[in-house]
């Protein structure tokens, strides 16, 4: 009956079924325990307010007869009924409380666990596209408290039509007109509400971009990755006073609109109450003719009350409903983002030991937020052990070629193999795993040294011998044993008793987690750029001696650490446009050349 109403005036799918389905699986045992107090509940002001009309009846007969203590023993059992009613309701309703407050954190934990699976799932393509961000703020903004709300709403709707059956039992043995009244007086109010929750709904969908810009300058004045720039810049009050702009004109117009929304409802209800007064007058007018006792009177007026509140109660979670219909489009928005980079239907395994190697064929390659290709038609090939470099100006597509062969993106064109198996055959948990890469844009997590370290191969239990060694090979040992806990130190200072490490210090530790995984390729994008030329010449001096049967890809502007490499592929604009030895391209006397030359000037 529910969804049907709401399916039959609005037209839009139902997307509190699924939510609720979702409520469900949080917590089944909460969830019952929720409705069947809603039942008890809803069915308790019936027993109240009957006791009351016994009561009063009881009272009136009193008064009339002179053996008022005998009377008042005929009393004392209703009063005792009466208060154990009393009783019963405050404690469901303490119940009540502690129910949904429990629910509604299960509920509320399990949602935030649902977004951050599909924001973990996502592809990557969908963190470039600003798009993405407006549909994650938003799902952000309703997973919290949508279905918990939900499930308010059902219950509340749920308890309001048991009680309003009851009262409206009543009320048509005094007259049917009576409940026609009570629903006629009561559509004024679900209209209005039902009419500025789309009108809130597009208002917030419009303004989500907006909403996203403040919390971007909000950031940038509480963020350490800002502190000094904006302190050296003096930028403070300007973000200050940008951010207030934007929260300003948000104010203003949400304050319109419920502005408009509170009058509509003032008149809503002043018609609404005009109604039920006129219903209290007649009931006056049957009492002062005798038709009715005055135990009827209490009994009836109190139903109507009730029954006034239970159907204002019922229409308020319909319309409830069909706001929460409205934004939870919102959530489902977002959950329904699907992958473009696929799992294999029959995964093939990936082999033990590299054969042949990988190979790029014909690789062209374009995002999707921008017309222009960043790969075109490049192919390269990398042997089982042997170490290439890609070299080239910034923008050169060569961290692009990383993230195809990681596969966070699959070739607009093109083919890139391993041991002549193309890369959407393997499963992608798989081939990540046999892949270890660090890019130039590390990550700096404010864990212990030793979880940092432990973060590069998360699937082998923690090996305090495996991870000193990683530490060493990249030169981080050093570092954390200057530390006050050791490898037990939390690093950054997010956290208390956290230590802050430098740039290149960051860089020796997401190096250790680099040279823990036990991969068949390793990649380093640039993961030295902090260190100092000899510190980094020590780091691949190592690294060689390391890899020994590994594959490995190299891309560093130091073209006196590029040189070590076996095979050099120089890049431009998204063409590979020489490739060879240290040897061959000088000889070349082409871009590598010059590039190399002209930083061989800055040492002599």
């Amino acid at each position: 009956m529910l969804t049907g109403f709401i399916k039959a005036r609005f037209k839009r799918p139902l997307h509190f079924i699924p939510a609720l389905k979702l409520v469900w699986q949080s917590s089944p045992n909460w969830t019952l325990a929720r409705i069947g107090l809603v039942i008890i509940q809803g069915i308790l002001p019936l027993f109240s307010i009957y006791m009351t009309k016994l009561i009063v009846d009881q009272v009136t007969i009193s008064l009339a007869l002179s053996n008022r203590a005998a009377a008042l023993n005929d009393i004392v059992p209703l009063l005792v009924v009466a208060a154990c009613l009393t009783i019963s309701t405050t404690l469901f309703a303490s119940l009540s409380d502690l129910v949904t407050i429990a629910h509604a954190q299960r509920v509320t934990d399990y949602m935030q666990g649902i977004i951050h699976s599909k924001s973990i799932s996502a592809d990557l393509e969908y963190y470039e596209n600003a798009q993405y961000y407006d549909a994650l703020q938003r799902a952000q903004q309703e997973a919290p408290y949508r279905p918990p709300r939900i499930l308010d709403r059902l219950a509340l709707a749920g308890q309001s039509s048991i009680s309003l059956l009851a009262m409206l039992g009543l009320l048509l043995a005094l007259h049917w007109g009576i409940v026609g009244i009570l629903f006629v007086a009561a559509i004024p109010t679900v209209l209005v509400r039902m009419k500025f929750a789309g009108v809130m709904y597009h208002w917030k969908r419009r303004r989500t971009q907006l909403e996203r810009q403040a919390m971007y300058l909000g950031w940038l004045q509480t963020s350490d990755l800002f502190a000094k720039e904006i302190r050296l810049f003096n930028l403070g009050e300007h973000f200050r006073q940008r951010y207030a702009q934007l929260r300003e004109l948000i104010y203003k117009e949400k304050v319109g609109i419920v502005s408009k929304r509170s009058f509509a409802f003032f008149g809503a209800q002043v018609i609404a109450g005009l109604f039920v007064f006129a219903i209290f007058i007649y009931m006056v007018q049957q009492t002062l003719a005798g038709v009715l006792k005055l135990g009827d009177l209490v009994l009836y007026y109190q139903a109507l009350q009730k029954g006034q509140n239970s159907l204002r109660g019922l229409l308020r979670s319909l319309s409830g409903l069909y706001e929460d219909n409205l934004f939870l489009a919102n959530l489902y928005e977002f959950l329904d983002i699907e992958s473009k980079v696929l799992e294999p239907e029959r995964p093939q395994p990936f082999p033990e030991t590299l054969a042949t190697g990988v190979v790029f064929n014909n690789v062209s390659f374009q995002y999707a937020t921008t017309k222009r290709k960043a790969i075109h038609n490049v192919s390269l090939k990398l042997q089982p052990g042997q170490v290439i470099a890609l070299v080239g100006e910034n923008g050169s597509g060569k961290t692009t070629l990383i993230k195809l062969l990681c596969r966070l993106y699959d070739p607009t064109e093109g083919s890139i193999t391993i041991d002549g198996i193309d890369l959407k055959s393997f499963s992608k948990l798989e081939l990540k795993s046999h892949i270890s890469v660090i890019f130039q844009d590390y990550a700096k997590y404010h864990f212990t040294a030793r979880d940092n370290i432990q973060l590069g191969n998360i699937e082998r239990p923690a090996d305090d011998r495996r991870i000193r060694s990683a530490a060493q090979l990249s030169g981080a040992d050093r570092v954390i044993q200057s530390l006050p806990q050791g490898y037990d130190t939390v690093l950054g200072k997010m956290f208390d008793q956290g230590e802050e490490l430098s740039i290149g210090q960051w860089q020796k530790i997401a190096l250790a987690r680099a040279f823990l995984r036990d991969s068949q390729v390793i990649v380093l994008d640039e993961p030295t750029s902090a260190m100092d030329p000899k510190a980094e010449y020590e780091v691949f001096q190592q690294f060689r001696e390391l890899i020994q049967d590994q594959s490995a890809i190299l891309i560093s502007h130091r073209l006196s650490t590029v040189k070590m490499a076996d095979y050099i592929y120089v890049m431009s604009q998204g063409h590979m446009i020489e490739e060879g030895n240290h040897h061959t391209l000088m000889n070349l006397n082409g871009v590598y050349a010059s590039m190399f030359e002209t930083q061989a000037q800055n040492y002599r």
